[in-house]
């Protein structure tokens, strides 16, 4: 089988070179592990840190390691009691043709094609989902009312924050990269504004067009000057969930910027980084509720598909320059 394998730590912008393709034995799962035959893999941005030779938040890749990440296949062989040959699941597994999950694993999970095709589940009923849900619902706490400002809003985990504060009765507003992707935020999910980034001169002028009655709930998951502007507009006792900094994953010495903690004494708001692992326990009631969204049509979603598992790599580095509307996945397999 084929897979993909970490070749070279990259220094800033990663490139071709940091990939290799290679030819291997197909695994053999032991008890309690599933082999699948993967059908979709997950690219994300996260994934650039375990590029660090350096410890974050998910332990850095070895030179030499095969490239992991969340996949959705087909059970072929299974030594788990809770699961048999031909079940659908998606887990934790790796960048290749057939993939060893753990069947107890919290990401690993049964999937449904009635709700939903099979891509959906490394997206809004995956991982982006329930970073969604839970950044936004325990995090940033929106109430009916309050203006939630999302970066990064057409990405997979953007997407589905502002349709979920807009179901909480909340106006929301998103900043995005092309004219294709705010117009898909406004008419198709809901938002009540969106703001082109690369086409707008003033961040903070945008910010008081479309949300003129301040920001109560900011969901980051980009950093540079798009939050400096957000930090400017925080209303009393707003909440920021800091989700992910895009904008500096690349960088080799991240830029100081202006200094904005100032700003939250006078708004006395509060500030929360989160990591989705941290809810695993409660992971079950986050996918029942996105299903239940998704069956009824409350919730959209949208996924970008890079065919064939050679392009895996392309797909990747194509979040870092926007090529993605929604969640960004690679076709492994038909």
């Amino acid at each position: 089988m084929r897979a993909w394998y970490f070749a070279e730590r990259p220094e800033g912008e990663p490139t071709l070179d940091s990939f290799e393709l290679r030819e291997t034995e197909r695994p053999t799962p032991r008890g309690g592990e599933l082999l699948v035959r993967v059908r979709y893999l997950s690219v994300d941005p996260y994934m650039r840190g375990r590029m660090r030779d350096s410890e974050s938040y998910a332990a850095p890749w070895d030179v030499g390691d095969v490239l992991r990440g969340h996949v959705v296949g087909e059970v072929v062989e299974s030594e788990h009691d809770g699961y048999e040959a031909g079940d659908f699941v998606t887990g934790r597994g790796t960048w290749a043709e057939y993939s060893v999950l753990d069947g107890d694993g919290h990401d690993t999970t049964p999937v449904n094609p009635a709700v939903a095709d099979l891509p959906a589940y490394l997206g809004i009923l995956g991982m982006p989902g329930r970073t969604a849900y839970f950044g936004l619902l325990d995090v940033g706490d929106p109430q009916a009312g309050d203006t939630v400002v999302v970066s990064g809003a057409a990405g997979a985990v953007g997407s589905t924050v502002g349709q979920i504060a807009a179901l909480n009765g909340c106006r929301v507003v998103g900043f995005a990269g092309t004219d294709e992707k705010t117009a898909w935020l406004t008419d198709d999910l809901g938002f009540d504004a969106a703001i082109n980034y690369e086409t707008t001169d003033d961040y903070g002028a945008a910010l008081d067009d479309a949300a003129p009655g301040g920001v109560d709930v900011y969901f980051d998951n980009v950093g540079g000057p798009i939050t400096d502007a957000v930090f400017t507009k925080l209303n009393l006792d707003a909440r920021v969930a800091v989700c992910g900094q895009i904008a500096h994953y690349n960088d080799e010495q991240v830029p100081t910027g202006p200094r904005k903690l100032p700003l939250l004494i006078a708004s006395r708001a509060k500030v929360e980084g989160l990591l989705v692992g941290d809810y695993a326990p409660r992971f079950d009631v986050a996918r029942e509720r996105l299903e239940r969204w998704v069956s009824a049509g409350a919730i959209a979603h949208r996924e970008t598909v890079v065919d064939g598992l050679e392009n895996a790599p392309d797909a990747f580095l194509g979040l870092f320059s926007g090529d993605n509307v929604g969640k960004q996945v690679v076709r492994v397999s038909e």
